[in-house]
Order: C-alpha cells, then sequence, then structure tokens
C-alpha cells in the first residue's frame, strides 16, 4: 500500500464535498421553502434527532429522524426556543466566496456540491422556479469556474421541500418521480454549460439501511420503503438519460452508501451471511444503477422480507434506458458480519460486528482504511471496471480552536493518508478511479446527529452548537497538509505541517 510509482491521471478529480441542508444555513431566505431536517433539533452520539409534528385538532407528537412518512393531517412545526442546527449550518450561504477561495488555495481539483431542491423549485412545479435560487447556484458555479474547480452537482441530499412528504406522501407517491424530474431538468438546462458531472441520488439505499436499524419495524414499513427507493431508481434512470439528451457530454452517476462487510470468521455460515448482507444492502442497488435491471436475487429479498414489488413494464424500460455512466459511493467504515449477528457496531446508518482487529472514532465509526482498496476492487471486478468515484470519506472528530486559533488535527491527517493510501495502491491495481472528494472539506453539521462538534473539514467554522460564534473561518493543519498532497498530484502524503510562525496566512 505504500508504492511510490502510483500513476494518478492529471484530470482525478481530488476535491471535497458539502451539502446544502448542512452548510448553508439560511433556511428561509430568499423564496427556499423548508427541507424536512429544518424541523429536526439537534443530538449527539447517544441521543437521537427529533421534530415535532402537530394536527388541525393541535394534537402533538415527536418524530424520530428518519422515521418514514408522518401520520396523515399531521405537519412539521417549530418550537419556540428550540434550537435548529440546520437553520445556520455554518453559512455558506453568505459566505461560498471566501470558502471556494480557500478551496482554491489548498488547490482542489473538484467540489461535489449539492443544488437544494428546496431553493430552486421550493413550492413543487405547481408553486414555479425561485429565480434567487437559481441566480445563487449560478454564482456559486460561477465561483468555482473562475477558480478552475469542478463541481460535481448532487441533486437530491435529503433536501426536497418539506411539503412533499405531508401533502405527498413522499417518495410512495409516483407523482414525486415527475416533480423532481423537472427539478433536474431545470439544473441541468440552467447550468449545462458550468458543470458535467452530475449525481442523481445521495446514498440511495439509505431507506433501507434506516429500516433495518429500526427495531420497530413492521413488514408494512418495509414495503413503503422498497416501494419508495424503487421509485427513486427509476427517477435516477430518467433523469440519468435526461442529462445524456440536454448535454451528451454530461457524466451521470448515482451514489450508493458504502457497506462493505467482512465475515467475522471463516465459518462458511459467516461467508454466506456476508455475501447475503452485501446483496442486500449495497449491490441490490448497484447492480440497478449501473446493469439497468433488477438482479437475479431481488426476488429472494423481497420474498424473505415478505414484501411485493409492483414494477411495470414502463419502468423497466426507463431502468434499461438510464444505466449510470459512473458509480459513486461513500466510505467511512467496514464492518462484520456473522450468521449469529447481534448488530453491535454501528457507523453511517450501517450496523454489524465489531471488527476486533481495528480501533474505532468516538462515534464507534471503525477506521480500515485497507477496507476501502478491498471495496474498489471488488467494485471494478463486478462493474467491469466502470469509472467509480469516492464521494465521501472522512474523519468526524471533536476540533479544539486554540488561543491563536489553530487547530492541531493530526488524526484526520494520519486518516486521511491511510485512505489516499489506499486509492492509490486501488489505481496501481488497475481499477479506473474518477476522483476523490472527502467529506466534508469544510465544518458544517452532521446529519446524523445534528452537532457542529463533530467535525470533518480542513476549515474550521468558529460557531457552537446553539449558532452563537462568528462565523470566521480558520485553516487547520489538515489544510496545509491536504494542500500539499493535491500540489504533488498525491505523491506527497509525508507532508508535515511546518511551524505556524513560518507560514504566510
Amino acid at each position: 500500500m505504500t508504492k511510490k510509482n502510483t500513476t494518478i491521471p492529471d484530470n482525478f478529480l481530488w476535491g471535497g464535498d458539502i451539502s446544502a441542508a448542512q452548510i448553508e444555513g439560511a433556511w428561509d431566505e430568499d423564496g427556499k421553502s423548508p427541507v424536512e431536517v429544518d424541523y429536526y433539533l439537534g443530538g449527539d452520539v447517544n441521543t437521537p434527532r427529533y421534530a415535532y409534528i402537530v394536527n388541525d385538532e393541535g394534537d402533538e407528537k415527536k418524530v424520530l429522524q428518519w422515521s418514514g412518512q408522518i401520520p396523515k393531517g399531521y405537519k412539521y412545526t417549530l418550537k419556540v426556543g428550540k434550537i435548529y442546527p440546520n437553520h445556520f449550518g455554518t453559512d455558506f450561504y453568505h459566505h461560498y466566496k471566501e470558502d471556494i477561495k480557500l478551496l482554491y488555495e489548498m488547490g482542489f481539483k473538484a467540489l461535489n456540491l449539492t443544488l437544494s431542491w428546496a431553493r430552486i423549485l421550493p413550492q413543487g412545479i405547481a408553486g414555479g422556479v425561485n429565480k434567487k435560487g437559481v441566480e445563487f447556484y449560478r454564482n456559486v458555479l460561477l465561483e468555482l469556474k473562475k477558480y478552475n474547480i469542478e463541481p460535481i452537482c448532487i441533486l437530491y441530499k435529503y433536501d426536497m421541500p418539506a411539503f412533499y412528504v405531508t401533502d405527498f406522501g413522499g417518495w410512495s407517491n409516483k407523482k414525486l418521480i415527475d416533480e423532481y424530474y423537472e427539478f433536474c431538468r431545470i439544473c441541468m438546462t440552467e447550468y449545462k454549460d458550468l458543470a458535467k458531472h452530475w449525481v442523481t441520488f445521495n446514498e440511495i439505499n439509505i431507506l433501507t439501511l434506516v429500516n433495518d436499524g429500526n427495531a420497530n419495524t413492521t413488514i408494512k414499513d418495509t414495503q413503503r420503503v422498497y416501494e419508495e427507493t424503487h421509485n427513486q431508481l427509476v427517477a435516477s434512470a430518467r433523469v440519468v438519460s435526461l442529462g445524456h439528451k440536454v448535454n451528451p457530454e454530461f457524466k451521470v452517476g448515482c451514489m450508493v452508501a458504502g457497506t462493505a462487510a467482512y465475515p467475522l470468521t471463516p465459518k462458511p455460515e459467516d461467508v454466506l451471511a456476508t455475501q447475503k448482507f452485501m446483496e442486500k444492502n449495497f449491490y441490490y442497488f448497484s447492480d440497478v444503477i449501473v446493469r439497468g435491471e433488477y438482479p437475479y436475487y431481488s426476488k429472494n429479498i423481497w420474498n424473505s422480507l415478505g414484501i411485493d414489488l409492483k414494477v411495470s413494464d414502463e419502468d423497466i424500460k426507463y431502468l434499461k434506458d438510464g444505466k449510470a455512466d459512473f458509480l459513486g459511493f461513500s466510505y467511512y467504515m467496514s464492518s462484520c458480519v456473522s450468521n449469529d449477528q447481534s448488530g453491535n457496531s454501528n457507523g453511517n446508518l450501517v450496523s454489524g460486528e465489531k471488527n476486533p482487529y481495528l480501533k474505532e472514532s468516538e462515534w464507534g465509526w471503525q477506521i480500515d482504511p485497507m477496507g476501502l482498496r478491498w471495496f474498489l476492487n471488488e467494485l471494478a471486478q463486478r462493474y467491469d471496471n466502470l469509472p467509480l468515484m469516492i464521494l465521501e470519506n472522512g474523519l468526524g472528530a471533536r476540533d479544539t480552536l486554540t488561543e491563536d486559533k489553530h487547530v492541531h488535527d493530526q488524526y484526520r491527517i494520519d486518516y486521511m493518508r491511510e485512505h489516499i493510501k489506499a486509492v492509490e495502491a486501488s489505481l496501481n491495481d488497475g481499477v479506473n478511479i474518477m476522483g476523490y472528494t472527502m467529506w466534508s472539506c469544510i465544518d458544517l453539521v452532521s446529519m446524523g446527529t445534528g452537532q457542529l462538534s463533530k467535525r470533518y473539514g480542513f476549515i474550521y467554522i468558529e460557531v457552537n452548537e446553539d449558532g452563537s460564534g462568528s462565523f470566521n473561518r480558520y485553516k487547520k493543519d489538515s489544510f496545509y497538509w491536504f494542500r500539499n498532497v493535491l500540489k504533488s498530484n498525491g505523491q506527497n502524503l509525508e507532508y508535515v505541517v511546518p511551524d505556524y510562525n513560518k507560514l504566510v496566512h
């Protein structure tokens, strides 16, 4: 893994990843409508996020994040005096020029960013296009172009207008496919000269992962979740075809949450259980995205869950015509699978057994850089070396801002160095990797816990859990380290951050 003769393509998309709902703030400015996460309070590793909902009779309930559909007749509501972290995020909306300039200073070749549905079509097709939302993203993309940073535009990252959940029933309603298609059509036509890499859905397997992790789930819940995911897969395929019509040079892919897993033991039962785990949690989705049809084992999955998925002839055609140009995925950790699984490990909504050979973060995410190399090779073999893109990989940690405004995050440098070595080793293996965008290059709100203290970025944002703070931007040690990685096109991974007194700020 430390081989030094790696040939990294000059057009390799080195960069980072941000999410509109988690970083922008300005949750109700310039015509934007609320998204679901705007109603959720902050939590922590032991306290799940929840929102308040209320009906016309004034009956109020709490719902946990990722709980699925809310009861009919209920609406999300905000409580006075409560703190909603996604309302302010880290205020990219008002700082995007400053932030993009910092990314340029680091040497970014790409930025993976979300175009928020709720800014562009805040009240859906019927409500019309929000010109201020369109203009905001145009300005962001123009700023990226100014610095020769290639945008990778994600079209859905848990940020559709919240009224689609309360009034439409969410992704259970097939009408949402047409609403999403129109949103994507607007984005692709408006920005066809400013972006050529597009991702239809972020972690499209997230609904089923959450459902599996819910101890109270029912067959009815599972039926709904698989129907919703099917609608998303159809929507994704339709948008891949759309992108090719808008601009034949577009590269359109989809993203799956990485669920890399090993057998806990060499027992045949554990090996088979691991194979079934990977099929159900990852390949079920990636096979449809890449091959354009449900895999042979899909019916076994449906039967084992007691569900009946209706796939129309029209859906089959959409899936076949809309095969992705590349497969994107996130990778934070691996897990182990046992035939007698208790699920005592967690991370990024993936459960499994703890690997006794790996360390873990404060949030229980096991650190396994070699697993990334293994996973890349597995995907390359399965999909005839289709282009792959690592769209999320990073370490959440509690950073400390010193009195002289520095952050010494050697732990993040160590994490990233080993994972980049794994990427380079996979390139040496012959894997076709388009790029690596780490999560997240700028501090933002954690989606899972709603914390601002769980930090990922190279750039520290001075903001507290309650939204107080200067929102000033400060470069972490990892900023300087990654700048040298990019300057050397990945060859200099051993750079040591020098004395700050010798650095020019």
